[in-house]
């Protein structure tokens, strides 16, 4: 099978990779020049413009989109809506909004236009390891695309499946990235109560390798904390700031709309947001309180 690949950032690649691989043929385009060079030389067609990558494909086209949620989507959709015929489809495999998602599909059923939304997990780890794919969309469709979805994922009846209607697979997606955030959360907490207990002096990369066959909190994540500690044990060079791509706060906006306690990852998602308040107002405010009511010292910087 021949597809289109919109987005050559180093997800995009790796799975164009993992398909050519797989047998399939990969046409891709990039506006940045030396990642869609970097594709080439790995085996993917290169095509200079998004019309010029359409015509490359045969019917029934199939395009994949590996694109930053919002605008940058959208404007690709854009450029692809007059070029794609009855029958094509586009698959979203990007951390969407599920409700951009469902806006875009109904831009393309008029026009009998498959749009799939397939959230993909499985980070710079994918081309080795397979990529977890959460798909939403027409059920024909997505077996149509069966061989593609089966050469990404781990094995071709495990790691990927239908879960509903368009829509369905970038809010799964969603939820999987909110509980991600709160198992990275319990994981960082508990091995810095770890490294703080100076007096037993842990080795922290021997307790994760210890908790890593047959403990009860063994993962994946796990897996990735070992390999860290072993590289940097002392988190040498790295800064206390944690960035957010967005899910976490769709995840717990979507609990406070469903009525849905959601404390853990709620709570880590504001962790992350803390790590980001180096010069912190509040902090200083709560010192000048504390000041005020009980004369307690304050310190200066």
């Amino acid at each position: 099978m021949k597809l289109g690949m919109i987005g050559l950032g180093r997800m995009g690649a790796n799975m164009s990779q993992r398909l050519l691989l797989g047998g399939h043929e990969v046409t891709g385009f990039d506006l940045d020049h030396e990642a869609l060079q970097r594709a080439a030389d790995a085996g993917v067609e290169p095509a200079r413009s998004v019309a010029a990558l359409v015509a490359a494909l045969p019917a029934p086209r199939t395009l994949w989109l590996m694109l930053p949620a919002g605008a940058i989507t959208d404007a690709a959709l854009d450029q692809l809506r007059p070029l794609l015929k009855r029958g094509d489809a586009i698959v979203d495999g990007g951390n969407s909004h599920y409700q951009d998602t469902l806006r875009r599909a109904d831009t393309f059923s008029d026009r009998q236009i498959d749009y799939i939304d397939c959230g993909t997990s499985g980070g710079v780890w994918g081309l080795t390891e397979g990529y977890g794919l959460m798909i939403g969309g027409d059920e024909a469709a997505v077996e149509r695309l069966r061989p593609i979805f089966q050469t990404l994922a781990p094995d071709k009846d495990a790691g990927w499946g239908r879960v509903g209607p368009v829509g369905a697979g970038h809010y799964t997606k969603m939820v999987h990235n909110g509980i991600e955030y709160g198992l990275m959360q319990a994981y960082a907490e508990g091995f810095s109560i770890l490294h703080h207990k100076r007096e037993f002096d842990l080795d922290l990369h021997q307790v994760a390798q210890l908790w890593r066959h047959g403990s009860v909190v063994r993962s994946w994540l796990l897996d990735l904390i070992a390999l860290a500690l072993a590289e940097n044990p002392k988190m040498s060079g790295i800064a206390p700031y944690v960035a957010d791509s967005g899910e976490g706060r769709w995840t717990v906006a979507e609990a406070i709309d469903l009525d849905v306690p959601a404390p853990v990852i709620t709570m880590s998602l504001l962790a992350r947001l803390r790590s980001r308040d180096s010069d912190s107002y509040a902090d200083k405010l709560l010192a000048a309180l504390r000041h005020q009511f009980g004369g307690h010292a304050v310190r200066k910087q």
